[in-house]
C-alpha cells in the first residue's frame, strides 16, 4: 500500500502529533511500506527523501506551530508519479487542504485524524467567539473523509456530539525500552542538586492551555510545608516560558526544550509526574511518565482519561482544582508505599501497549477504506448491468 500523509506539524518540531508521526514513519520503513509526507520546512536538516517540505513561518498566536505555504501544483505532480492508494490528512489547514483537493480530484480514498482540541484552545487565547466557526469548518472538512481517526474515547464522544461522522479510534503506543526507569541517573540528579529530593516533574508546552497556573500554585502551597524535601522540574518551551522563569520558585528548575536521551533521563530522574492540562486529545506524556517509572498525578479530563486509572496507575484530579492537586501531591510525599505501587502499576500498564500493534490496526483500517472505495466505484456499473 502507498500512503500519502499531509501534516502542518512534523519533525523536528516536538509535540504529541510529531512524536506519533515519527513512530509511524519508522513503522512504514521497517515494513517496507511506500509513503510520502508533505510537511512544513522547519530548520535545515532533512528527515529523509520521502519528506516533501514547503516554506512555513511561525503562527503569531502560537509560535510553536507553523503556517505553511504549499505549492499545490508541485504536490499534484509528485502524487501523480507516486500514485497513492490512500491519502491521510493529519491537519486540516494549508497543507491538509491540498491533500483534500488532490484526493477528491483524483478519486483517491481519503481519511483524516483529529489530534488537537483547537476549539478548546481558543478560550485560552481569548478567541472563544470563534468556536462555532471552528466547529463548522471541522464538520465541513471531516465529512469528505471515509474515516476520521481520533486518539481516545473522550475525543470520539466530543466529535460525535459536534456532528462529525465515520469516527474510529486510532490509539497510541509507548516505547518502554526508550522510556524506562533504567534511565535514572544519580549523577544527573546531583548536577541539579536534587539527589536527596522528591522531584515533581512537568513535561510539555509551556503554554496557557496547559493550566500551568495550577502547577505553580500547587508548588507554592507545597513549599509552605515541604520545601526542604521536594523539587520541581519543568521540561519544555512555549509562549509562557519567560513568565514562568521570572516567577519560578527557589526549588524549581526549568530545563527548556529537551529531546532524545536528555528527555528520557529527565523523566527517569524524577519521582512524580504532575500534569494539570485539561485540553489533551490523548496525552502521550502520561504514558511516557508511567513507562519511566513515575507515579502520575493528572487532570482527569480529555484524552488523559484513556490511560489514567485513578488509585491504580495514577491519581486523578478535577480540572483547575488546586486543592485536588495539592492533596494528591501530599499523599505521595507522605506515603512512599503508595507512590511506589502507583509507579509500578503504571510501568506494567505501559508494557502492554506497543506501537507495532497500534499501527497494524491502522493499516487494517486503511485496507477496509480502500476496499470500500473500490466497491463504491464499481457499484454504478453493477447497477447498470443488473438493470439491463
Amino acid at each position: 500500500m502507498k500512503v500519502a500523509l499531509f501534516t502542518d506539524t512534523f519533525l523536528p518540531q516536538i509535540n504529541g502529533v510529531t512524536k506519533t508521526l515519527g513512530k509511524y514513519v519508522e513503522y512504514m520503513e521497517k515494513n517496507d511500506i511506500e509513503y510520502r509526507v508533505f510537511a512544513p520546512v522547519d530548520g535545515e536538516q532533512e528527515y529523509n527523501e520521502n519528506i516533501i517540505r514547503f516554506f512555513s513561518f511561525k503562527f503569531f498566536l502560537y509560535p510553536d506551530c507553523r503556517v505553511s505555504l504549499p505549492n499545490y501544483f508541485s504536490i499534484a505532480k509528485e502524487l501523480d508519479k507516486f500514485k497513492p492508494d490512500i491519502v491521510h490528512i493529519v491537519t486540516p489547514f494549508n497543507i491538509g487542504l491540498c491533500g483534500l483537493k488532490y484526493a477528491k480530484s483524483h478519486n483517491v480514498p481519503l481519511v483524516s485524524s483529529y489530534h488537537t482540541n483547537i476549539a478548546q484552545y481558543l478560550e485560552y487565547f481569548h478567541l472563544k467567539f470563534l468556536t462555532n466557526i471552528c466547529w463548522e469548518f471541522f464538520r465541513w472538512f471531516h465529512r469528505h473523509c471515509r474515516k476520521n481517526y481520533c486518539p481516545s474515547q473522550v475525543t470520539y464522544k466530543l466529535l460525535e456530539q459536534e456532528g462529525i461522522k465515520n469516527l474510529e479510534i486510532w490509539g497510541r503506543g509507548i516505547d518502554t525500552n526508550k522510556f524506562s526507569p533504567a534511565n535514572r541517573d544519580i549523577e544527573y540528579r546531583k548536577s541539579l542538586n536534587i539527589d536527596d529530593k522528591l522531584v515533581f516533574l512537568y513535561v510539555g508546552r509551556i503554554s496557557p492551555e496547559k493550566d500551568l497556573n495550577v502547577f505553580m500554585e500547587t508548588a507554592k502551597e507545597l513549599n509552605k510545608k515541604y520545601m526542604d524535601k521536594i523539587h520541581f522540574l519543568m521540561v519544555g518551551n512555549g509562549p509562557m516560558y519567560n513568565e514562568i522563569k521570572e516567577n519560578k520558585l527557589p526549588n524549581m528548575t526549568l530545563t527548556g526544550f529537551l529531546q532524545g536521551e536528555e528527555l528520557t533521563k529527565a523523566y527517569a530522574c524524577a519521582d512524580v509526574f504532575m500534569f494539570p492540562s485539561p485540553t489533551e486529545t490523548y496525552g502521550n506524556v502520561i504514558l511516557e511518565a508511567m513507562a519511566s517509572g513515575l507515579a502520575s498525578i493528572a487532570c482527569y479530563a480529555g484524552g488523559i482519561k484513556e490511560n489514567l486509572i485513578d488509585e491504580y496507575n495514577g491519581l486523578a484530579c478535577n480540572e483547575k482544582n488546586k486543592e485536588d492537586f495539592y492533596n494528591a501531591c501530599e499523599r505521595l510525599i507522605l506515603d512512599s508505599d503508595l507512590r511506589k505501587k502507583i509507579a509500578q502499576n503504571g510501568r506494567n500498564y505501559c508494557l502492554k501497549r506497543s506501537w507495532d500493534s497500534i499501527f497494524d490496526n491502522l493499516f487494517d483500517s486503511y485496507k477496509e477504506v480502500v476496499e470500500d472505495a473500490k466497491d463504491d466505484s464499481e457499484e454504478p456499473s453493477n447497477k447498470k448491468r443488473i438493470s439491463a
